[in-house]
């Protein structure tokens, strides 16, 4: 084949095609429909996804097998919600991973992102939980939110093999506790890095000059410079620009409406990060602790604002959630 017809060959695969080439593609939905529509790698939920989707008829039977399933239980009250709510989860989980050949993300309850204790114990009973469905701890990611309590739950819970996600991340600083305590995947939240500038500096931003694609572009550097192992997801996008920004990325979790508009579209992608150009790249290494991370954190306005709020408003849905179970077991 000349490479004139190898080249058009090439054009004509669409985008999303075209980004799977050298990005692992994860759903960033909890609608099993759009998944095998998609064929992602992975698939990532959290409260918001879910709880959404249990206000779909499609997927009124889960909840109704869940809460048939655990009528016996002997719980009552708040453990009773709190039962069938990780039963819920574990179950939309197990659902998508029929789907997707790779791993499934399942988030613990935000309101424990200042608990160590009580998010390792959290985690370890949904990891439980998939054990008995048969389902191999490495095809699960338990996603935390990027505080220290969270990274220092992480850390302890990658020493016994519960592979772990961390989420709600705006910043080097987080991402670099992170990659030292040696978790298997971050989610830098590209969009809403973007929405706090947009905001702040009252203007747009497209393209490279975007801040949640810079932010994502320089811990992939930092990852890939001193060779931590830890793979980059960017997430939360607002637009394919901001995809195409990132393309070569570890992994990107994407929305159902972006993979849509990428899969529409046979317009030629570039790779734009690469583990070899970062390798060379000029980085100076961060030395944390304990309060130097706190204050670079506290520091970077946008970062701590966007964790505390982002925190906040998964909270609001799982009590959402828990009210609307309530209601199906009153």
């Amino acid at each position: 084949m000349s490479t004139a017809v190898a080249d058009e060959k090439e054009t004509k695969l669409s985008q999303l095609e075209q980004l799977k080439k050298f990005t692992k593609v994860v759903a960033d939905t909890g609608d099993f429909q759009t998944i095998k529509e998609f064929k992602p790698r992975d698939a990532t939920t959290n409260p918001s996804l879910i709880y959404a989707a249990t206000q779909k008829e499609q997927y009124f039977h889960l909840l109704d097998e869940v809460l048939a399933d655990r009528k016996s239980s002997g719980l009552s009250g708040a453990a009773q919600i709190e039962d069938i709510i990780d039963h819920l989860l574990v179950k939309f989980g197990c659902e998508i991973l029929e789907i997707v050949p790779g791993r499934v993300s399942t988030e613990t309850d935000a309101r424990l992102s200042f608990d160590i204790e009580g998010s390792i114990t959290k985690a370890r009973q949904l990891i439980k939980l998939y054990e008995d469905r048969k389902i191999p701890r490495e095809r699960v990611l338990i996603k935390i939110a990027s505080t220290w309590e969270g990274l220092a739950a992480a850390e302890q819970l990658q020493k016994e093999g519960i592979r772990c996600n961390l989420t709600l991340m705006f910043s080097l600083v987080q991402a670099v506790r992170a990659a030292e305590a040696q978790v298997q995947l971050i989610s830098p939240f590209v969009g809403r890095i973007y929405d706090w500038y947009k905001k702040e500096n009252k203007r747009d931003y497209s393209g490279a000059e975007d801040p949640g694609v810079q932010s994502v572009q320089e811990i992939y550097t930092y990852y890939k410079k001193f060779g931590y192992e830890t793979e980059v997801m960017g997430a939360s996008f607002r637009n394919i620009g901001q995809i195409r920004e990132l393309a070569g990325s570890d992994a990107l979790t994407i929305s159902p409406e972006l993979m849509k508009e990428l899969s529409e579209s046979n317009e030629s992608l570039e790779r734009k990060l690469d583990p070899e150009k970062a390798k060379s790249a000029k980085v100076d290494r961060l030395d944390l602790d304990e309060k130097k991370f706190r204050w670079l954190l506290n520091d970077n306005a946008m970062a701590y604002e966007k964790t505390g709020e982002g925190i906040r408003k998964f909270a609001a849905d799982i009590v959402k959630l828990e009210k609307f179970v309530a209601g199906k077991i009153g």
